[in-house]
């Protein structure tokens, strides 16, 4: 499927009518006050003004939600409630929150019912950015709008002119620019999951991000797609990474030039605008050689801010995370397997050994460990002693990248292909790439039963989540 500027699929003769978007003023807006955020159906002109709306579900009727602005060591009482058409759950990626307000469904809370209410309570531990999001039937409820973003101020910050949320998403819509149902689709589940047709930056197909010469940007990058990978290529500029799934790296420049960003990461990007007064440059997502599409333009004002960027420091205070002792950590292994090319013959399910051929009746194509999950509420498949180190290595023995997620404990990232990361970085979501290996370690420091699963929710909901007991 190729891809072109504004669009994937769609007729160029929609989106011509799509209004010029200057997306430092998007309709994102902070609710740091806001106590109750409310999932609902609604409508968002995704394409723009004078489009087809498109038929969406919302935190507060704004796709994506409220941006939820915290101070740290904040307390956050926060209530929701559910005018959805089935059952909910709001889960704080990367947060570390107590067990019983992870928002995992039958694991650490029941679902919230049509109609029904749950108050969430934790606190702002880390600063950073983070993301919250459904975690029941995820694969349709967030592919259809449910997820915001959560901001928690650095205490000392670096000098910017603007700090600015870029929520990336993919959807996949008719001509009619309605979201295609077929949340089930086994070719999904089996491949790379589910790759959409258009793309967004906060919840609109975007034209323009207008700048001015001199000015440095703070951009928040947090991508919501449920499978596409972004690489983007800020042509013409040199962004600088600080922060990695919120927590603080040493700035560097990304590999390559791309800043790449698997489904339900994070990256903090220090930008610089050198551009001289009334130039353009393109934005171009490159991830995937044979689908590179430009996904917006940056367009310089026609007077300067000032003769060049502040020349300050950029780098955020080290992460305050606990960590791992590695001499004696107890090793663990973390396996993952099946889909399509994957060679599985048979895993176990429901107790019982189970052939491919009917894994796949049942529609479950993928396994962990050996075990393919049909619940929330399966046996563990990890057991890590309170309060110890441990390192767990990470095996993909799949065709497939994979984001893995680990709730409630961030992960240090150790070795990926038996080569130690240039600089120390922390994770919530690692990407693995297919037929690799990584080895992340971590203080098991957050008592309960947590979720480990492939963030792609239609690998997730095939089989690809386990257990994680701390205690």
């Amino acid at each position: 499927m190729s891809l072109s500027r504004r669009h994937f699929l769609l007729s160029g003769a929609a989106l011509a009518a799509a209004s010029f978007l200057d997306l430092a003023a998007a309709p994102i807006q902070v609710s740091g006050n806001a106590r109750r955020l409310i999932a609902a159906p609604t409508k968002a002109a995704i394409l723009g003004p004078g489009t087809p709306q498109t038929d969406v579900w919302a935190y507060d009727g704004q796709i994506p939600g409220p941006v939820i602005r915290l101070r740290l060591g904040e307390q956050v009482i926060l209530d929701l409630e559910n005018r959805l058409p089935q059952p909910t759950t709001v889960h704080w990626h990367g947060m570390r929150v107590p067990n019983g307000m992870d928002g995992v469904p039958d694991l650490t809370q029941p679902p919230v019912a049509q109609g029904e209410r749950f108050t969430y309570a934790f606190e702002a531990k880390n600063s950073g950015t983070f993301w919250y999001h459904p975690h029941f039937q995820s694969a349709e409820q967030l592919d259809r709008g449910l997820h915001g973003v959560i901001v928690v101020a650095d205490e000392v910050p670096p000098e910017v002119d603007r700090d600015l949320v870029w929520v990336i998403d993919d959807w996949r819509l008719n001509g009619n620019a309605q979201i295609i149902a077929d949340f089930a689709d086994p070719h999904d589940a089996s491949h790379q999951g589910r790759l959409g047709n258009t793309a967004t930056v906060n919840g609109r197909v975007p034209l323009d991000f207008k700048v001015r010469s001199g000015e440095r940007v703070r951009l928040r990058l947090v991508n919501v797609a449920n499978a596409w990978i972004f690489g983007l290529d800020f042509t013409g500029h040199d962004p600088t990474v600080i922060a990695y799934d919120g927590h603080a790296v040493r700035p560097h420049k990304p590999q390559d030039r791309l800043v790449v960003i698997g489904p339900a990461q994070r990256v903090d990007l220090i930008l610089d605008m050198t551009g001289r007064p009334g130039q353009r440059f393109e934005v171009v997502d490159r991830f995937y050689p044979q689908r590179s599409y430009k996904l917006l333009d940056v367009v310089y004002a026609e007077e300067a801010l000032r003769k060049a960027s502040p020349d300050t420091p950029i780098a955020l205070p080290p992460p305050v995370l606990v960590e791992p002792e590695l001499t004696h950590a107890k090793r663990h292994e973390v396996r993952f397997t099946g889909g399509a090319m994957g060679g599985l013959r048979s895993a176990l399910f429901r107790g019982r050994d189970t052939a491919m051929r009917e894994l796949v009746r049942a529609g479950k194509m993928w396994a962990i460990n050996g075990v393919v999950a049909s619940r929330h509420d399966e046996p563990s498949a990890l057991n890590l002693a309170f309060g110890e180190s441990h390192l767990i290595d990470f095996v993909n023995d799949t065709a497939f990248p994979h984001p893995v997620h680990l709730h409630g404990h961030p992960m240090k990232v150790i070795e990926v292909q038996g080569k130690s990361p240039p600089h120390p970085t922390w994770r919530d979501t690692l990407l693995l790439a297919p037929r690799s290996r990584a080895t992340v370690a971590l203080v098991a420091d957050n008592p309960g039963r947590w979720m480990l699963h492939c963030h792609i929710p239609e690998h997730q909901e095939a089989g690809m989540m386990a257990v994680v007991t701390v205690a």
